[in-house]
């Protein structure tokens, strides 16, 4: 197995060496986002690999995690901070997936928004042909207090932050990850944003957002965070308390079918997440209960996130039961729809 890995990495590395890394043109169209001209529906998934024992992203698993990607038919990856690693830009780029980058606001000075250096990362790489789209921001209207209690404070930011992208770089859109339906001063405070990404855990049926959301905006949307994890905290609607990984599937087959039959108001869907996360709510050695989210209590189907379980694959990449639902439904759906 270790030579197989060796091997693969090695033929992709050989391949990204002539790979050509020229970006087709991405555009929005109404409430549409055009790849090369082509509609685009966002098949995702979010990433944050994090190894046992660590508490740090870590892309030393990334050739398996991208064969095993392929195979669900995921088109696009969600992360939540830059990858400075042509390498792995590379390799995700000969995949055939493309990337969400996200920006924080304040990263100790490293590609971050409060020290401007995210202009930098995008001055960098704007032209790699991995990039979908620049997010800015990850449910930070739950956390007034990072912004001297006032979120307008973010939004000001935000919103000046995807002008300044736009002077760096017109060939990708600004997209941002709001916790939930945006509310008039969000979307007043923000013209600059392209896209609005919403992180939405309504158990297992977003269907009034995309009702909501066309009601107030014509602007492209999409799910950035949706989905279920795999332990029960109590016995609730048929799921036994303990690991159940029936009600995972069960909640991402239904939140799935409903993304795919709104694909007139949204772009798609990343579902949260790939891989078990054991750094997120005790030892990083094993794997525990509990962790927390913000306005989570609509995780299906106990109301009750435990953090360390939301991956489609576990932390050793074994799959889980949702595997092959979102196999399924994935690659059910044309990339160009």
């Amino acid at each position: 197995m270790r030579f197989k890995t060796l091997l693969l990495s090695f033929v992709v590395a050989i391949s990204c060496k002539s790979l050509n890394v020229d970006y087709f043109p991405i555009t929005i169209e109404g409430n549409k986002l055009l790849v090369n001209n082509e509609l685009y529906v966002i098949k995702g998934i979010c990433y944050h690999p994090v190894p046992k024992n660590s508490s740090k992203r870590d892309f030393s698993n990334l050739t398996e995690d991208l064969s095993l990607m392929t195979e669900l038919g995921i088109n696009t990856i969600r992360v939540y901070e830059p990858i400075d690693d042509k390498a792995v830009l590379d390799e995700i780029a000969f995949s055939g997936i493309k990337l969400i980058i996200g920006f924080g606001y304040n990263q100790n000075g490293i590609y971050d928004i409060a020290s401007g250096t995210y202009l930098d990362y995008i001055e960098k790489y704007k032209k790699h042909s991995a990039i979908l789209m620049w997010e800015l921001g990850n449910e930070y209207n739950y956390h007034p207090e990072w912004f001297k209690d006032d979120i307008a404070n973010w939004y000001r930011a935000m919103n000046t932050a995807a002008l300044e992208i736009k002077g760096v770089d017109g060939n990708h859109p600004v997209t941002t990850a709001h916790g939930e339906l945006p509310d008039d001063l969000a979307l007043r405070m923000s013209p600059n944003i392209d896209v609005w990404g919403m992180n939405v855990y309504r158990w297992d049926n977003p269907k009034a957002i995309f009702i909501e959301w066309n009601s107030i905006s014509k602007k492209p949307m999409y799910l950035s965070e949706a989905g279920g994890d795999s332990y029960m905290t109590i016995t609730k609607s048929g799921y036994k308390q303990g690991e159940n990984q029936k009600a995972q599937a069960d909640a991402n087959k239904k939140i799935l079918d409903v993304v795919f039959e709104n694909l007139d108001v949204t772009l798609g869907v990343s579902l949260f997440s790939f891989t078990d996360g054991w750094w997120k709510a005790g030892e990083n050695d094993k794997q525990n209960l509990g962790g927390r989210a913000p306005n989570s209590t609509g995780v299906p189907y106990d109301g009750t996130p435990n953090e360390e379980y939301w991956g489609v694959v576990d932390i050793d990449r074994n799959r889980k039961e949702t595997f092959e639902i979102i196999k399924t439904k994935y690659n059910s759906i044309s990339d160009t729809n």
